[in-house]
C-alpha cells in the first residue's frame, strides 16, 4: 500500500498536501491545473524532493531515509530519460545494472523486453534513431525490466498524437498488469485518465484529493473539477 501520511511539500510560497492511501496495483491519474503540484507530488514520492512534513510510506515503510535510486519506484518523464550516447539496449540495461556490467542472461532479458513492446531488433540503435512512439516504448521496456512496484508517469506521452497516446496507455496497462505495479500518472486530459482505468486524484487549492473512480468523478464532478473541465 502507498500511504501519503499528512504529506506536505513546500517550495517558497508554493505548498501542496496529501493525506490518503492506495492499495497495491492501483491505477491513479493525477489531474489538475498547470502548477497545481502534480509533478511535485511525483518528485516527492520518487525521492527527488524532500517532504516538508508528513511521510510517504510503502507497505508501512517510511521512504524518507531511502535514496531516490533505491526506492521501489520507476519514473518516466516527458523526455523519456534515454541517454543519447548509449544504444537502446544499453539504456535498458541501466535499469538492471547502472554500471552496465551485464550478464548474457541480462542481455537476453533486454531482448525479451524490447520484443514485448514491439521493438524487436532495435537494441543496437541510438535514441536519436527512434520515433517519439518508439522512444516511449523503450522507456516502458526499461520500466518492465526494473519491475519496481510503483510506476510514476509524468506526462511521458504528452507530445504524441491521440492515437499513439492511446496505444501507449494500453501498453502501460499491460505492463502494470504484468508487474503488479501501482501506477500514478500525471495528465491534463480526462480521456487519458479514463483510458488508464481506475481512479483520479484531483489537485486544487494545494490539496491532492483522495482518488475517486475516474468514470464516477467525470460523470458527477465537484465544482473544482467542473471548472477545470470547462463545464457549466
Amino acid at each position: 500500500m502507498l500511504q501519503l501520511d499528512r504529506l506536505t511539500i513546500s517550495q517558497g510560497a508554493f505548498r501542496v498536501t496529501a493525506d490518503w492511501s492506495a492499495p497495491v496495483g492501483s491505477r491513479i491519474a493525477l489531474m489538475g491545473a498547470s502548477g497545481a503540484g502534480k509533478s511535485t507530488l511525483l518528485s516527492a514520492i520518487a525521492g527527488f524532493l524532500p517532504a516538508t512534513s508528513g511521510r510517504v510510506l510503502w507497505n508501512g515503510q517510511d521512504l524518507a531515509p531511502i535514496p531516490a535510486g533505491e526506492r521501489p519506484v520507476t519514473i518516466l518523464f516527458q523526455d523519456q530519460n534515454l541517454f543519447p550516447h548509449l544504444t537502446v539496449a544499453q539504456n535498458l540495461g541501466l535499469g538492471l545494472r547502472p554500471d552496465l556490467r551485464l550478464s548474457p542472461g541480462d542481455w537476453a532479458r533486454i531482448d525479451t523486453a524490447l520484443a514485448r513492446v514491439g521493438l524487436e531488433g532495435m537494441g543496437p540503435r541510438r535514441p536519436a534513431q527512434l520515433s517519439g512512439g518508439q522512444a516511449s516504448r523503450a522507456a516502458l521496456a526499461r520500466a518492465l525490466l526494473r519491475a519496481r512496484p510503483i510506476l510514476l508517469l509524468d506526462e511521458p506521452f504528452a507530445a504524441l498524437g491521440p492515437a499513439l497516446r492511446a496505444e501507449m496507455l494500453a501498453l502501460v496497462r499491460e505492463v502494470a498488469d504484468e508487474t503488479g505495479a501501482l501506477v500514478l500518472m500525471v495528465t491534463h486530459d480526462p480521456q487519458d485518465a479514463l483510458a488508464l482505468g481506475g481512479a483520479t486524484a484531483f489537485i486544487a487549492d494545494g490539496v491532492v484529493q483522495p482518488p475517486v473512480e475516474t468514470a464516477r468523478l467525470l460523470a458527477d464532478p465537484p465544482d473544482a473539477v467542473r471548472d477545470y473541465l470547462g463545464r457549466k
